[in-house]
């Protein structure tokens, strides 16, 4: 089967929703065992029901990703039946604001969530992938890494810094047998978005939808599968030649528009 994941773990932060959910699926469905890690216990444990009764074999563990003891404590756990194979530090919170508006306590949250989050899972991680000298993380960045998008002032730095962390530990760990790689999204259709909308725009829903996703050269917003597809793509044995490499998957946003 190509782009199987038979035998192989996964971890997925944030994997009870939106894109962390598609990617749990759809790697469960490629044979993998997967690690969903998530604030939400409903979120995790019915993602869980979900991947179980399609066949597949999955665990839920509670986390608070910005807490690296209890990081550690559950890769270790997770270690003591299973070899950890590939990590996916999807996790993650958005912000709408300029700098102006963006106050310290904005920025302490995003930086833990985002950014020591993702720290906290590579370096969890790669303990582990350097005892048996092979591992992937797909980290999830943003295409506001690469360019200027209004009003997304803490959000795009904490993904600017998702984006230079995967560099880093691709370089330092290419010789490990690690590969360390990152997917950069435009606008995907997650229940996020719904409530972004429905919270800020409750009179013209419709309207808005409409206008978010035509920002997006292609004419709409990503779908979670498709981004979860190139996170299967990258975590195989097919992708054995990719690392240190950013992927926008962004409907033509970064290049194409005007």
């Amino acid at each position: 089967m190509v782009f199987s994941l038979k035998g192989k773990t996964a971890i997925v932060t944030g994997g009870g929703s939106g894109i962390g959910k598609a990617i749990s699926t759809t790697f469960a469905r490629q044979g993998a065992h997967v690690c969903i890690l998530d604030f939400s216990t409903d979120n995790g444990n019915n993602t869980v029901s979900e991947i179980e009764k399609e066949g597949g074999s999955a665990n839920f563990y509670q986390c608070d990703v910005s807490n690296q003891e209890q990081m550690e404590t559950i890769f270790d756990e997770i270690a003591k039946n299973k070899t950890i194979n590939i990590l996916i530090n999807n996790a993650g919170i958005a912000h709408v604001g300029n700098i102006e508006n963006t106050n310290s306590e904005d920025l302490d949250r995003l930086f833990n969530v985002n950014i020591k989050g993702v720290y906290n899972g590579m370096k969890a991680a790669i303990s582990h992938f350097k005892k048996h000298k092979s591992g992937v993380i797909v980290n999830m960045a943003s295409i506001a890494a690469s360019v200027g998008i209004s009003d997304r002032f803490a959000y795009s730095m904490t993904k600017g810094a998702v984006l230079t962390m995967t560099y880093s530990v691709a370089k330092d760990y290419v010789n490990e047998g690690i590969r360390c790689n990152c997917i950069s999204p435009a606008r995907v259709h997650t229940p996020f978005v719904d409530g972004f909308i429905q919270n800020n725009y409750p009179d013209n829903q419709a309207e808005m939808f409409e206008k978010l996703s035509k920002t997006q050269p292609i004419g709409r917003m990503g779908k979670p599968e498709e981004i979860a597809n190139l996170a299967l793509y990258l975590c195989s044995d097919e992708a054995s030649f990719i690392t240190g490499s950013n992927f926008p998957i962004d409907g033509g946003f970064v290049t194409l528009n005007n």
